[in-house]
């Protein structure tokens, strides 16, 4: 009979092997999906994931490699896309007055 003991010892390790099994199979998974995205044109919507209530939306522009194409630049050269979060460099700008199309790349 085991111990409580021997069995959370026995869970950790599991956690652990499948932990590092999830990190070695994720880069072929992204790859496989930003494929797929791309060979059949799909958008966050499509997807589900556009976060506007399933109102239409902007389809992104995808460069060939999958990622969504520059939008916006920030004063010290950061990106956005236009979709997702809006990140804390623009928030801070609208914040003190500036507007996202100020940041129009």
């Amino acid at each position: 009979m085991s111990t409580y003991a021997e069995i959370q010892a026995q869970i950790a390790q599991l956690q652990q092997q499948a932990e590092s099994l999830r990190r070695n199979e994720l880069q072929t998974v992204i790859d496989d999906i930003k494929a797929k995205i791309v060979q059949f044109d799909l958008t966050a919507r499509d997807l589900g994931l556009d976060g506007n209530g399933g109102k239409r939306g902007r389809r992104a522009k995808v460069r060939a490699d999958g990622a969504s194409a520059v939008r916006f630049v920030g004063p010290q050269g950061q990106t956005w896309s236009g979709f997702g979060r809006q990140p804390q460099w623009l928030r801070d700008a609208i914040a003190a007055g500036k507007t996202k199309e100020d940041f129009a790349a």
